[in-house]
């Protein structure tokens, strides 16, 4: 299959499952029966060539696969007399220009599968499975469970969903709602960014999905500073993907990257949106993010870095989005600015947090600055205790690696 066709598929299959959830609301059958339309189109439209409507006959397909699911299992008797269409109108091709064929719902189905009802995992999966077009074996080899349990936790999240779920909220339920999508997409980025298990330090086809359904988000909502935000922050971000492993795979820390590896068409992408974004309305926590991953991406190396700038940029942060990775990112901007020892003093505020007292992050970090101050022993021993508690295996490596170098 050419990688237009492909594309194209991956474009709309949210939009055709939007439509039929909308019409039919029997959310697990109608996503059986838009899988089975894209097969089919991945076959046959590479030889015979897209529709002039492709979403209009992926629409009429799935439907005609729908009655064929309903009529051949008896258990399912029952939903065909709730189908409001017409069995004759289902198996003509009057799909192809219904109203509902050209309706995009993808956004209603990111709503959807970012219920607050469901648990973050569930939310995640579903949203990869669902919009993201992901398959049930490639979420799994992604997040390292196996298939069968991510195909349970699915399973469990598609129960109850009815048409009646595409409904857009609306006033204070819509800006709920969607901060709860990007705060999903925000979580997918960074598992794919840096995953938290495994042998690999990175998930490529995660980040990569994030940042795609980030920007289908924000042409739908394209007044959403936020969202904005949010995509300049992903792009910003990925731009360094290149140059954090190294030839065997190892972690390369920001300052030892070789930053001629980035990629700077993403780089200029992500400075031009936040920079178009950030005079408009109120700025939120993505944006702040995105606008102190510009100051680094712009500077030539660590040492010519604006850390002033950054420093002013955490401390907004903080104000907008308190939480205590932020404090610890905000410790690593006191410590270039004012001196590890100050760095170090904002750390301890974190210590009786129980969100992050044994994270292997806060260790690390405390191990650094501890570098940084000359306290090699100190130091060590810190990115030791760092390294018995990350579950990410190249991350384990490097803090080892650091221990040993400081070493006597």
């Amino acid at each position: 299959m050419s990688h237009g066709v492909e594309d194209l598929l991956r474009e709309l299959a949210p939009q055709v499952l939007g439509a039929l959830v909308r019409r039919y609301g029997v959310f697990d059958s109608c996503e059986d029966a838009v899988q089975e339309a894209l097969i089919a189109a991945a076959l046959q439209w590479p030889d015979k060539g897209v529709p002039e409507n492709p979403r209009g006959w992926l629409v009429t397909v799935a439907s005609r696969k729908l009655v064929d699911q309903i009529r051949s299992d008896a258990a399912r008797r029952r939903r065909e007399d709730t189908l409001a269409t017409p069995q004759s109108a289902l198996l003509s091709n009057a799909a192809d220009s219904t109203p509902e064929a050209d309706q995009d719902d993808s956004l209603a189905l990111l709503f959807m599968c970012c219920n607050p009802a469901l648990s973050s995992a569930s939310r995640i999966a579903l949203t990869l499975r669902a919009v993201g077009g992901l398959t049930t074996a490639q979420i799994a080899a992604a997040f390292l469970v196996p298939e069968a349990t991510l195909a349970q936790r699915i399973s469990r999240a598609k129960q109850g969903i009815t048409g009646a779920a595409l409904a857009m909220p609306e006033g204070a339920g819509h800006t709920e709602r969607l901060g709860e999508v990007r705060h999903v997409l925000y979580l997918i980025f960074n598992e794919g960014y840096t995953s938290t298990n495994g042998a690999d330090l990175t998930a490529p086809e995660l980040s990569t999905e994030a940042i795609r359904l980030t920007g289908l988000l924000h042409r739908l909502v394209p007044d959403d500073t936020e969202t904005a935000g949010l995509l300049a922050l992903m792009l910003l971000t990925d731009a360094r993907r290149p140059a954090r492993t190294g030839a065997h795979g190892e972690l390369v820390p920001l300052a030892e990257q070789d930053r001629g590896r980035w990629n700077h068409r993403l780089i200029a992408e992500g400075i031009e949106l936040i920079s178009r974004t950030l005079p408009r309305g109120q700025v939120g926590p993505y944006q702040l993010q995105a606008a102190i991953a510009a100051v680094h991406d712009e500077a030539e190396d660590t040492e010519s870095t604006d850390w002033p700038q950054i420093l002013a940029l955490y401390e907004l942060l903080e104000q907008t989005g308190p939480n205590p990775m932020v404090t610890l990112n905000r410790a690593v901007a006191v410590a270039m600015v004012h001196g590890p020892s100050a760095g170090l003093e904002l750390l301890t505020t974190l210590e009786s947090d129980k969100r992050i007292a044994r994270h292997h992050r806060l260790f690390a970090t405390r191990a650094h600055l501890l570098e940084l101050l000359g306290e090699h022993a100190t130091a060590a021993e810190a990115f030791r205790e760092a390294a018995r508690r990350t579950t990410s295996a190249p991350e384990r490596r490097h803090l080892t690696s650091r221990a040993h170098r400081l070493d006597p």
